[in-house]
């Protein structure tokens, strides 16, 4: 199972996500992510082994726990790209607010799931929603205009529960299914 851990936008943000990534259609090289399938992970896990899917149940839903977090608002607005305006691989919308919550969150996940073997992040987490990756720099200086001159919000949800999410691959690109739900209390 390829499986990473998220908190998911809510259906009625899907729209403005698609207006926003319609604002880089004449940008070559961008290959957008489905709207509807918006989402933050705070954890990439990769391809796991079903036998190994009940230790890392109890493990997210006690990493969960240990963050403490109160279900909370998160606003998404702003664009960044990673790594460098330079180089760009992502294009993503960020969190206006919530990402310190988004960041305890992912930080006790990160704690619980490398101590069972998973691999550490090698990159410091910014909380973000990826719009698209970009296969050529054909429309790079469309995207470094739009990214430096634009400041959109999107709009906001209330986060109440993180999600163990299955990504299937498919020739239309992913599919994702939540295997279980961790509720914030």
């Amino acid at each position: 199972m390829r499986l990473f851990v998220s908190v998911d936008l809510p259906d009625e943000l899907a729209d403005p996500v698609a207006d926003l990534q319609a604002e880089f259609d004449d940008a070559s090289g961008l290959s957008f992510t489905d709207p509807e399938q918006a989402h933050v992970t705070l954890k990439f896990l990769g391809d796991v082994d079903e036998d190994r899917l009940p230790d890392l149940q109890r493990e997210l839903a006690a990493a969960v726990e240990d963050a403490g977090i109160d279900p909370f608002t998160a606003r998404f607005g702003g664009l960044g790209v990673f790594p460098t305006l330079e180089y760009i691989s992502v294009l993503w919308l960020g969190a206006e607010t919530g990402g310190n919550e988004l960041t305890a969150l992912h930080e006790a996940i990160e704690e619980r799931t490398t101590a069972m073997g998973f691999d550490e992040e090698d990159h410091e987490f910014t909380p973000h929603v990826t719009l698209a990756r970009m296969e050529h720099a054909g429309g790079k200086e469309l995207v470094q205009d739009l990214v430096r001159e634009r400041d959109p919000t999107v709009g906001e949800t209330t986060v109440e529960e993180v999600r163990l999410t299955e990504s299937t691959l498919t020739d239309e690109g992913p599919v994702y299914s939540t295997v279980e739900r961790f509720p914030l209390e």
